[in-house]
């Protein structure tokens, strides 16, 4: 007669004895490469943005002195010129957020909707073209657009056919807002207060001409990579809940909007949080474009932490720019995380799909 003997787990957890200790030694490479390249620099950067260094020797040295919030204040309340340019470069960079995101996404959504279609003949050829130019460099598609903008450039050259005369558009400053009411002077109430230096009334003038081009630079480069998120999450769901809407007599828009886009939620806040997350970083286009020109109506957060700390040596507001930028991109990803929860289904929107799939059958 044999047996069997099981082997002993230690703990609750029912791992055999030395798998943990194994777990934390194959795993430590990477902890210590992540905790040397990335939260010892984190740290670093934080410290110097609650202190005087200036740039030189270690900012651990005993004469780098804790000047507490005073790099945040200067940027945030002093109300002088740091203040303004905080404040500038944190609306240039709203307005791209704010226009970019939703028109990447919805372009990316539909490309994929597009290209996943099965009656589409050469569905790898369109697949590649349009996420050729996301993998493409970010300054070679900069100079290449800027070229394209200039006033005697090609899109102006296409607006011309239809009796537009286009802008300089990297030069032009004025906000497209203003421009479509035909005014740059607001009423007394908008034009006396307003916040971080900047009036009300220039927090609406909307993104500058300049800054609209980089905005289309963004949709062009970033689209094909979301498509093909949106792609894959296509490609995996089930034809089940489709095919039961179809007998139910939903139409084509209907299925989508609440069938299959329903089902595409992991993968909106996916690219939702992606796209956010670069738009608030965006530097590299700034940097080889006009690096804020004209009149800093591209300036960004992102490009004004450098220059702050490298160009105008004040190490400490450049890092506390760094840090409030993190503050802001984190309290956008949790609003969009609770926008996009899980919600339970509730009777009237049950009843509102039955009528809605009765309307359709009819």
């Amino acid at each position: 007669m044999t047996t069997t003997t099981t082997p002993r787990r230690s703990g609750s957890s029912g791992l055999r004895r030395g798998e943990a200790a194994a777990g934390w030694l194959f795993t430590a490479p990477v902890i210590v490469i992540l905790g040397v390249f990335l939260l010892v620099p984190v740290l670093m950067a934080l410290w110097v943005s609650v202190s005087d260094w200036g740039g030189r020797g270690s900012p651990l040295s005993g004469s780098v002195s804790f000047v507490g919030a005073e790099n945040y204040s200067a940027v945030l309340s002093d109300g002088g010129l740091a203040t303004k340019d905080f404040g500038t470069a944190l609306r240039n960079n709203a307005w791209y957020v704010l226009l970019v995101v939703p028109l990447q996404t919805a372009l990316a959504l539909f490309l994929a909707v597009l290209v996943n279609r099965a009656r589409l003949r050469g569905r790898g050829f369109f697949r590649t073209a349009y996420y050729f130019p996301s993998v493409t460099s970010s300054v070679a598609i900069t100079v290449l657009w800027m070229f394209l903008f200039t006033s005697s450039g090609a899109v102006n050259g296409v607006l011309a056919w239809f009796g537009i005369n286009g802008p300089n558009w990297f030069n032009d400053p004025r906000g497209i807002l203003h421009l479509a009411l035909g005014t740059d002077t607001g009423p007394v109430a908008l034009t006396q207060g307003g916040v971080l230096g900047i009036s009300w009334w220039d927090w609406l003038a909307g993104p500058s001409i300049a800054m609209s081009a980089y905005i289309l630079m963004a949709v062009f480069t970033t689209s094909g990579t979301f498509m093909l998120l949106f792609l894959a999450g296509l490609q995996n769901l089930g034809g089940d809940v489709e095919e039961a809407a179809m007998m139910d007599g939903a139409n084509g828009w209907q299925r989508f909007w609440r069938v299959t886009l329903p089902q595409l939620r992991p993968t909106l806040f996916t690219v939702l949080t992606l796209g956010l997350i670069g738009c608030w970083q965006v530097f590299d286009q700034i940097y080889a474009g006009g690096r804020g020109a004209p009149s800093k109506t591209t300036l960004t957060p992102a490009y004004l932490s450098y220059q702050t700390a490298f160009k105008n040596q004040e190490w400490g507001q450049g890092a506390a720019i760094a840090f409030i930028l993190f503050v802001i991109i984190i309290v956008f990803t949790l609003v969009q995380r609770w926008a996009l929860r899980d919600r339970p289904v509730s009777r009237r929107r049950i009843r509102a799909y039955q009528v809605a799939s009765k309307g359709g059958r009819s």
